[in-house]
């Protein structure tokens, strides 16, 4: 029984596949065109999913898709009954509905001679991301949520799990959503891109939050739990705005109308000054999203009282939020897997056909990320052999170093000398974060490596921090978090110990100046608040783990700094020639693909 899950024309565009209800391979389609936050069909993701699986579009008994234009239809026309939105709005909405209907003469047009014989089903988007972390979870029983800007006509929904059934209990509805609020501030602070809200998490840390009250005028909390936006300060939900597609990449038309000066002043203009003001207003952002999401999480655990919780959907990527989970709720164990927004209800369409459709029980738990291609070190010879000449003009030398623990020291001796690596192993990962196979690492312990990564590699704003990696043998030793971490999505504060005692004048430093202070043994990881955001290694990641034990067998340290292998404005490396044509244009040192090394202008240290 195969089971491909789609998300289309959507941003995150991607596919999955299953295989009697266990996980085979699953990719984002960004990956594979290079267009960041893809959002038309899946073709390049589903031609791999079938190569990865050996079999023909014809062999496939279901497609499922994380999109229902069914749902919600009376909540649908209440809308257009009350807010009267333009002609154009609903006529766009009408041209995507008819997308999902024709889907049968796209896969016959993309797959030529090899005709789908089986169904497709259609998943609305919530239960999508709700299964997506739960019928992948450890938990037999687990209350579930999912938050986001929006999905067929609503932006959270909570229920329950159990074995292999979901129940919703409710949700909040079209225009009322709290990625909707995070998206219009962080317009508001001057990021326009799709996806830019990270930016604001990163850049909270500078600011107070001062700017709460004003914004609780904005975004209002209901005494049960829930909230809804003060459509005052808003125009999405009534004009042609809105998420629209430029050659399949996503973008977002203004979100909030003029009344919003009223209480915050004019936006901030791309790359002007980040001023003292922006800075409060992203943290009072990340703290008053905070409040209205414990608020809500805490009445979910009163109705069920059960100690798990799955999360999903977009905002299931704030990793700060993530990590205070158990500190603010009574919640105790929390799954979250790791392409928690919209790439991720590819995977949560496909296991609710398996679970709900064909009433099959949970036999798959997924235990790590590493979903992707993979390429063998013939393939990449090939690549090398192919760019011989161009290695030769740039004085770039490659060595093969056939033993992996032979590789692994030489490696650890180099971060630990300052060089920065492109590392590239094994299957791609599954999600936006880089954990250890499309990784870009260094040495933490250096304060001038953030500057280093930001400004000659990366080519993006300086307050924004880098993420450690640590042995989990040692997480408890430098950081303060009670759980695994495998994919990144948990945010906690560097150990008190690890920390470096400040002077009154670098105190008394504010804004950007305080990137300059060493605040801890490991500078480079460690944000202005103290806290990072963290993943954890084990054993089972293989090559990765050795080289960062490697690593602290050398320096006493067992963390790494680790980033995604990319630069500004373009996804993560897939391929060798991926990889090797991000490691040419940068200023890295050392780029390692496979069991190849190559090192730009100079040897290996001995």
């Amino acid at each position: 029984m195969y089971i491909i899950g789609i998300n289309s024309y959507h941003p995150d565009s991607s596919a999955c596949i299953i295989k009697d209800g266990k996980l085979i391979f699953a990719v984002e389609e960004e990956r594979l065109t290079r267009i960041k936050h893809w959002s038309g069909f899946p073709t390049l993701s589903i031609k791999h999913c079938l190569n990865e699986a050996n079999i023909k579009l014809s062999e496939v008994d279901y497609i499922s898709i994380n999109r229902d234009p069914k749902a919600n239809l009376f909540k649908k026309f209440l809308h257009v009954l009350r807010y009267r939105p333009s002609i154009n709005l609903i006529l766009d909405r009408l041209k995507f509905k008819k997308k999902y209907q024709t889907l049968d003469l796209i896969f016959e047009k993309e797959f030529l001679n090899d005709k789908f014989q089986g169904k497709i089903i259609n998943i609305e988007h919530h239960e999508a991301h709700l299964s997506s972390a739960f019928n992948v979870s450890p938990f037999n029983e687990s209350c579930i949520i999912s938050v986001d800007a929006f999905g067929d006509f609503s932006s959270t929904a909570w229920g329950f799990g159990s074995g292999n059934n979901i129940k919703i209990k409710n949700k909040i509805f079209f225009p009322h959503s709290l990625g909707a609020f995070y998206s219009s501030i962080t317009q508001f602070l001057g990021f326009g891109n799709y996806g830019d809200e990270y930016k604001v998490m990163g850049l909270a840390p500078y600011g107070k939050p001062s700017l709460v009250d004003k914004l609780e005028k904005i975004l209002i909390l209901k005494e049960d739990g829930t909230f809804k936006l003060n459509l005052d300060y808003y125009v999405f939900h009534k004009s042609f705005h809105n998420y629209h597609f430029d050659n399949c990449e996503p973008k977002v038309g203004k979100l909030y109308s003029d009344k919003i000066y009223e209480i915050l002043g004019k936006p901030r203009i791309k790359n002007n000054e980040i001023t003292q003001f922006h800075k409060d207003l992203a943290h009072s952002t990340q703290a008053l999203y905070e409040k209205a999401y414990f608020n809500l999480l805490n009445k979910i655990y009163e109705n069920y009282k059960n100690e798990n919780i799955c999360i999903a959907g977009g905002c299931g990527m704030n990793s700060v939020a993530n990590g205070k989970v158990t500190k603010f709720t009574p919640f105790k164990k929390v799954y979250i897997q790791p392409a928690a927004g919209d790439a991720g209800g590819a995977l949560g369409a496909a296991y609710t056909t398996w679970h709900k459709i064909l009433k099959e029980d949970k036999k798959f738990i997924m235990k790590h990320a590493s979903w992707g291609n993979s390429f063998s070190n013939d393939e990449i010879s090939l690549v090398l052999d192919r760019e011989k000449i161009r290695l030769k003009e740039q004085n770039c030398e490659v060595n093969y170093l056939e033993k992996d623990n032979i590789l692994t020291e030489r490696i650890a001796n180099e971060i630990s000398n300052g060089k920065v690596i492109g590392w590239f192993q094994g299957k791609m990962e599954w999600g936006p974060r880089a954990l250890g196979n499309r990784s870009i690492i260094a040495d933490p312990r250096r304060l001038d490596m953030q500057d280093t990564l930001n400004i000659k590699i990366k080519r993006r704003e300086s307050f924004r921090p880098f993420a450690p990696a640590v042995l989990l043998e040692d997480l408890n030793e430098w950081f303060e978090l009670d759980a695994e971490s495998p994919y990144m999505l948990l945010v906690g504060k560097v150990k008190n110990n690890k920390l470096i005692s400040q002077t009154k004048e670098q105190l008394s430093l504010k804004g950007l100046s305080k990137l300059d202070i060493v605040r801890s043994v490991i500078p480079a990881v460690t944000h202005v608040d103290n806290s990072a955001r963290i993943q954890t290694v084990k054993k089972e990641n293989g090559i990765y783990y050795d080289l960062i034990k490697k690593f602290k067998d050398k320096t006493g340290c067992p963390v790494i700094v680790n980033t995604s292998f990319n630069v500004r404005g373009e996804p993560p490396v897939n391929t060798p020639i991926d990889a090797y044509k991000c490691f040419m244009s940068t200023d890295m040192d050392i780029l390692v693909l496979g069991n190849n090394v190559l090192i730009k202008d100079k040897q290996l240290s001995s």
